[in-house]
């Protein structure tokens, strides 16, 4: 069973050809049940997201701020796993036909077996993985997996990163590229770093595929802003506070649709 990296890279074009960046959003599975969550990526795509990354729960995320740690904790206490991960790209992929990733940590598929997380992504229809603390020096079993079963291999690259070091990372990657706008952890924020159009340029020099922000990004206006220099513009800690702060989990969903529509509309120019 071959994964739906193609699916991606299409997408991603389908948005070009259109004259507009790609809308990504991420949402964490088993939050607020692995039920829940499903609804949520659904709600997500048909919203007007064009792809959904679907976050492994971690008990020590690195790369996430409050929000997504919040929700983590709900989904682990849940007691979600690795199959329900899994359950979650299925279901959405197959009611959307929408690209999936998932985005985790490397620990949790170091444990998992590589073989076996990419042999059942592959197999649930997943388009690829985002792996946000995995070095490209140390990520030759992975690709060689991920390539195997037609899955994307998804770098995060950061302003600090020199140019030599983004060749070095974007040559190894596929899909698109992560870049983070700033460092630090994910979160909304009132205004985007004006490190990440310097970051899309010099990622950009070193590669043909897409360039994707996030970190920061909340709000449709926010979202127009980085559309103008980026592929793809990607949105987590919003969709997840927008979950957190409504009153019951129906609520957080319709919510989870109304701002997709919202930031649609913000990739798209039409604010």
């Amino acid at each position: 069973m071959s994964g739906n990296v193609r699916l991606l890279s299409d997408t991603l074009a389908a948005a070009k050809q259109e004259g507009r960046s790609a809308l990504i959003a991420y949402l964490p599975a088993g939050f607020p049940t692995v039920d829940g969550g499903i609804e949520a990526v659904k709600a997500a795509l048909e919203g007007g997201a064009d792809v959904v990354e679907v976050g492994l729960p971690h008990s020590d995320p690195v790369l996430d701020g409050p929000v997504i740690q919040t929700a983590d904790d709900i989904a682990l206490r849940g007691g979600v796993r690795i199959a329900d991960v899994m359950r979650t790209v299925r279901e959405a992929h197959a009611a959307t036909g929408a690209p999936i990733l998932v985005m985790t940590y490397w620990n949790p598929i170091d444990r998992y077996g590589v073989e076996r997380f990419t042999a059942e992504l592959a197999e649930a229809g997943g388009a690829g993985c985002i792996l946000p603390d995995l070095p490209v020096q140390e990520s030759a079993l992975w690709r060689e997996h991920a390539e195997k079963h037609g899955l994307a291999t998804v770098f995060v690259v950061a302003p600090s990163s020199k140019d030599e070091r983004l060749a070095e990372i974007t040559a190894a990657g596929s899909g698109f590229v992560y870049a983070a706008s700033l460092m630090g952890v994910t979160g909304t924020r009132e205004s985007v770093s004006s490190q990440a159009e310097d970051l899309v340029r010099r990622t950009r020099a070193t590669t043909g595929i897409p360039v994707c922000v996030g970190l920061g990004v909340s709000s449709p206006a926010q979202a127009a802003e980085v559309a103008r220099f980026a592929d793809g513009v990607i949105v987590g800690s919003a969709f997840v506070k927008r979950m957190l702060d409504a009153p019951d989990d129906a609520a957080g969903v319709e919510a989870v649709r109304a701002l997709a529509g919202e930031l649609a509309k913000g990739v798209r120019g039409q604010l």
